[in-house]
């Protein structure tokens, strides 16, 4: 008993010790201070069992079909090349300054199972600056971009640079927004178009910074932005282009589709 008292205390000693660190802005967040060996360990370690265990049960299509390399060519330079950098390609500036830096894909292709790729690309991962590419490429390009990395794995500098790619096909048509809306669907998909960063959304964590206004209440206002009768389906033209509503306005259009603008506005409904 004695000894349970012992390590309970020194574990609520070790909590509150680092709880006063980060409180008192003793703990070093700048990306040019290196995470401590037994962190880098602690968030490398729960990062790779947390993806084994999430990409369980993924079937890969054929990753051998030269059109699925070959598109997957294509979409690498365009979206993953400026941090990942290729054979004899360093990335982007901006990248070599993140912290983690982001890893040689090249190794990734070798020692990580087609299933973990495909998980981490569409998913991406928290605090490594990892996009979900969910909600911008299709899961057919997503498996492009997986098929390609082995064949880039295994090329030269100079093979990489005289590769010529074209842009893929057409992906197929987003899923019928006949699909019942969910509420669940849209608190994913606001913190994916970064509404956060503009506005204080209940439930939702993040910046809140108030750029915009609140959504508190949105559900019970009469306009929205200032322009149409707020009904769901304003609501849905509204998230989708809200220029083409109000010229004038300072919310851009971020592309969202009609799915995830009816999974939004299904949240925001719930908002009173």
């Amino acid at each position: 008993m004695r000894c349970r008292f012992i390590i309970a205390g020194v574990g609520l000693a070790a909590v509150l010790g680092a709880g006063i660190t980060v409180y008192a802005g003793w703990y070093d967040i700048s990306a040019t201070d290196q995470h401590l060996a037994p962190t880098y360990w602690l968030l490398d370690t729960g990062m790779r069992r947390s993806i084994k265990y999430r990409a369980r049960g993924i079937a890969a299509p054929d990753l051998a079909d030269p059109a699925r390399i070959r598109d997957g060519a294509f979409l690498y330079r365009q979206h993953c090349l400026q941090c990942h950098g290729a054979p004899g390609v360093a990335p982007a500036p901006f990248a070599l300054g993140m912290t983690p830096v982001p890893v040689p894909l090249v190794h990734t292709a070798r020692s990580w199972t087609p299933a973990e790729m495909f998980w981490v690309v569409k998913e991406g991962i928290k605090m490594t600056g990892m996009p979900a590419w969910k909600y911008r490429l299709s899961d057919e390009h997503i498996w492009a971009v997986v098929a390609y990395l082995p064949a880039m794995a295994h090329m030269t500098p100079e093979q990489f640079a005289r590769a010529r790619v074209f842009p893929p096909q057409p992906a197929s048509p987003e899923e019928a927004p006949s699909v019942e809306p969910s509420a669940k669907r849209g608190v994913e998909a606001i913190n994916q178009y970064a509404c956060v960063t503009c506005h204080e959304i209940p439930g939702i964590v993040g910046a809140n910074a108030p750029v915009g206004p609140t959504l508190a209440g949105v559900a019970s206002r009469v306009m929205l932005g200032g322009v149409l009768p707020n009904s769901p389906e304003n609501m849905v033209r509204w998230l989708r282009t809200p220029p083409h509503f109000a010229p004038l306005t300072a919310m851009p259009d971020l592309g969202v589709t009609e799915r995830d603008a009816r999974d939004i506005a299904a949240y925001l409904a719930t908002l009173k």
